[in-house]
C-alpha cells in the first residue's frame, strides 16, 4: 500500500526524491564529503549531536551542553554517574573512528564495505569504558565488549525473537555479505530492490534482530549504519532522542517486513546532515544556514553561538533549537569585532 503523507507533510516518495537530488549534488557538484580540515566545525557538531542523541535513546541523561563539555574540553560537567559519562565517551570514540573511515580507512579495512573485525571493534570501542565501571551482570569472561553473546535473549515485548546464541557468528557473516552486496550495487549504480533508505533500514533492522552482543546492540547498530554510510561517501545520520518512539515503532514494523517507516526516518536524517555539508557550499551570502556551517578557523561555533545569544550576531533560533545566520551577518560581526579591538588598542 503506498504511503500517504499527513496534511502538510511531504510524502515518503518525495522525501526519497529530495534525498536522491541532494546525494547527486554532493557527489557531482561538490566532489563528495569535505575533509575534516575543510569542515571541522560541521563534523564536530555532528559528532557531539550523535554521541548525545544515540546514547540518550538508550536512557543516558547527559544534556547536549554536558556532552559538548566532555568531548570538547574533557570536563565532566554536571553531577551524573561515571557510567553515563563513560557511555558518552565510549560512543564518541567509536563514532570518531567511524567518521575517519569516510576518508582514510585504516588497517582494519580489508576492502569490503564492512568486515567482522570492524563489527567487533565498533562494539569494543563503544562499550569498554562503560563495561569497566558497570559490566553486564550476566556476562561471562567471554562475553565482554567486542565478543558475541553466549546467552540466549528472551523474546522482546513486541515479539522479536533473536536467534539462539550458537547461530550468531553465522548470522553476522550473512549480514556482512548482505551489506557488501548492497554496497556494491550502490557503488555500481545497479538497481536496488528497494529505495536506498529502505535498503539501509533493512540492514539496520537485520543487525538488531540478530542482537549479536549481550548489551549495546542499539548503539553498535547505529554506529555500523553510519560506517556503511561514510564508506559509501555519505554523511553519518543522527536519530534524535525525541524520535525514540517513532524509531522503536519503525523497527517493530521492520521486524514484520515493512521497512518503509524506518526508511523514511533514515532518509530524513540523511537529508538533514547532507544539508550541513551542501548548504554552506551552495548558499548565497545572505541565506540563513546553521551556525555550524558558518564556523571557520577564524571564528569557532562556540563563539558564534555566544555572539548570537548576546545579540552581537544577526541570527535567529528556530523551533528546533538551532541557531541560524548568514555569511554576510558573520562577516559583519567579525568586522565589528575587529573594529572594537582596534579602538581598544588606540586607547
Amino acid at each position: 500500500m503506498p504511503h500517504v503523507a499527513g496534511r502538510g507533510r511531504p510524502s515518503r516518495a518525495s522525501v526519497y526524491e529530495r534525498l536522491d537530488r541532494a546525494l547527486a549534488e554532493l557527489n557531482q557538484r561538490l566532489g563528495g564529503l569535505p575533509l575534516p580540515k575543510e569542515a571541522q566545525a560541521i563534523w564536530d557538531d555532528i559528532w557531539h549531536q550523535e554521541a548525545h542523541h544515540s546514547t540518550a535513546l538508550e536512557g543516558n541523561t547527559l544534556v547536549l551542553r554536558e556532552v559538548q563539555a566532555l568531548l570538547g574540553r574533557g570536563r565532566a560537567v554536571g553531577a551524573k554517574s561515571l557510567r553515563e559519562y563513560n557511555e558518552v565517551r565510549g560512543y564518541a570514540d567509536a563514532a570518531q573512528w567511524v567518521y575517519s573511515q569516510a576518508l582514510e580507512p585504516d588497517g582494519w579495512h580489508d576492502g569490503r564495505l564492512v568486515n567482522v573485525s570492524e563489527v567487533r571493534r565498533v562494539h569494543l570501542t563503544a562499550m569498554t569504558p562503560v563495561w569497566d565501571v558497570a559490566p553486564h551482570p550476566d556476562a561471562t569472561d567471554r562475553e565482554g565488549p567486542g565478543n558475541f553473546r553466549e546467552h540466549d535473549i528472551h523474546p522482546f515485548s513486541a515479539g522479536m525473537n533473536p536467534p539462539a546464541w550458537p547461530l550468531v557468528p553465522a548470522r553476522v557473516d550473512g549480514w556482512i555479505d548482505n551489506v557488501c552486496e548492497t554496497g556494491e550495487r550502490v557503488r555500481t549504480a545497479a538497481t536496488l530492490e528497494r529505495p536506498l533508505p529502505e535498503e539501509l533500514a533493512r540492514l539496520h533492522n537485520e543487525f538488531e534482530r540478530i542482537h549479536p552482543f549481550l548489551d549495546g546492540n542499539g548503539r553498535a547498530g547505529r554506529l555500523l549504519l553510519n560506517l556503511i554510510l561514510v564508506r559509501l561517501g555519505y554523511p553519518p545520520v543522527i536519530i534524535f532522542k525525541r524520535q525514540r518512539d517513532a524509531y522503536l515503532a519503525a523497527l517493530q514494523r521492520a521486524d514484520a517486513g515493512d521497512h518503509g517507516a524506518l526508511g523514511e526516518l533514515i532518509a530524513r536524517a540523511m537529508y538533514d546532515n547532507l544539508n550541513r555539508f551542501i548548504v554552506p557550499n551552495v548558499a548565497g551570502p545572505v541565506r540563513l544556514v546553521p551556525l555550524a556551517a558558518l564556523a571557520t578557523k577564524d571564528v569557532s561555533l562556540t563563539a558564534l553561538r555566544h555572539a548570537a545569544r548576546r545579540g552581537r550576531l544577526d541570527a535567529v533560533q528556530g523551533s528546533d533549537g538551532i541557531w541560524r545566520s548568514s555569511r554576510k551577518a558573520v562577516n559583519a560581526y567579525l568586522a565589528a569585532k575587529h573594529s572594537r579591538r582596534n579602538r581598544k588598542e588606540e586607547l
